[in-house]
């Protein structure tokens, strides 16, 4: 069972009436459009059996839980060879739950908001020598739901544990090997940040008093070097919410999905009405153009020198690029493909030669 069967069962009217933005009709046409004769593909056929066997076209939407798998691995290993060669920390900021219902209704403003000014608290406290004084290399990444498909916006930030002086000669290591700036002055620097940012876009009044004197939840921990979270973190840059692999059944219009619990790391499953998964499905779903990974410090396209000159004093030769492989035609391709499947799974004897092109009868969601 796929999310694509869930979204048919749903019904043409039932989408219409829950995915209100353009993005998220996007989404539900492209997901259902994946991999059918919607948006073509091509066509083999079996030297011995004669049987026909089709590869359609992915649809590419960045929401879609069939397509990116690739795109995940190429990004995981551009990531790896820049990621610096220092321990790293995993700081995760977390919107109040009293803000989410207007992060909800003003999402591309919130998730940007969330973003920057979380790294930006995080560079005013490294700057501060009493801390680190120094420009660490962050890596940002949104997250919106949790394992239940909940709500839950926040953002992940992977850190060095250490940092290039402002004169740029000397790489400054974390002076507590504990932590890397302290938790509770962070929240209040990003509590802040957040408040200035809703106040100068005239939503202040909309948020409760209550609010700006709870604490706000940041969370640190050590991440090595980096690596096992950069795997963790590559899951979710070109998916959202769920997995096709999580979906177990859809019966009577309930669909049952599983999750592991974080705290007890037991299996639960929850089975809720098809109109209910749908609308927990698409409160995930970015708007058009909205960056979820960002990078800031050393990490930033604008701190190429300094991040070299990180490199250099870690004594560390700089990552070369990858070398481009000429990677072997997929079914998104117009151009006749190498056969991807060599021998028939009809016989299992014969061989499988490309026949033609199947021409979508759609336009690929964009």
């Amino acid at each position: 069972m796929e999310v694509a069967d869930i979204v048919r069962a749903a019904g043409p009217e039932l989408c219409a009436r829950l995915a209100v933005l353009p993005s998220q009709k996007r989404a539900l046409q492209a997901i259902q459009q994946c991999r059918t004769a919607a948006l073509g593909g091509q066509v083999y056929g079996c030297e011995d059996c004669g049987a026909r066997h089709y590869s359609y076209h992915s649809c590419g939407n960045r929401h879609c839980p069939k397509c990116h798998g690739q795109q995940t691995e190429r990004w995981l290993e551009k990531q790896r060879a820049r990621l610096l060669p220092c321990p790293h920390y995993l700081l995760t900021f977390t919107l109040p739950s009293e803000l989410r219902a207007l992060a909800r209704s003003n999402h591309k403003l919130f998730y940007g908001w969330l973003l920057n000014t979380a790294a930006a608290s995080i560079q005013k406290l490294c700057a501060d020598a009493k801390w680190l004084g120094a420009q660490p290399g962050i890596m940002g990444v949104l997250h919106t739901w949790t394992r239940a498909m909940l709500y839950h916006p926040h953002a992940h930030f992977l850190v060095s544990a250490g940092g290039l002086s402002a004169d740029g000669q000397h790489w400054v290591p974390a002076k507590n090997p504990g932590f890397l700036v302290p938790v509770r002055a962070l929240s209040v620097i990003f509590r802040a940040k957040v408040r200035d940012r809703l106040k100068a876009a005239g939503l202040l009044e909309r948020v409760s008093p209550k609010v700006w004197k709870q604490k706000w939840v940041v969370h640190a921990q050590h991440a090595g070097s980096g690596q096992k979270v950069l795997d963790y973190l590559g899951r979710y840059v070109f998916h959202i919410a769920i997995s096709n692999s999580r979906l177990e059944c859809l019966e009577e219009g309930h669909v049952t999905f599983r999750y592991r619990d974080n705290r007890t790391q037991q299996i639960k499953r929850v089975r809720v009405p098809v109109a209910e998964f749908v609308q927990r499905f698409l409160q995930h779903v970015l708007p058009k153009g909205l960056a979820k990974v960002r990078h800031y410090g050393l990490n930033s396209s604008a701190c190429r020198q300094r991040y070299a000159a990180a490199i250099a004093l870690l004594k560390i030769p700089m990552p070369l690029p990858p070398v481009p492989t000429a990677a072997p035609p997929t079914s998104s391709q117009n151009a006749p493909p190498e056969e991807n499947i060599a021998r028939c799974p009809r016989c299992g004897t014969g061989r499988l030669v490309w026949l033609g092109q199947l021409f979508p009868s759609k336009k690929i969601p964009p």
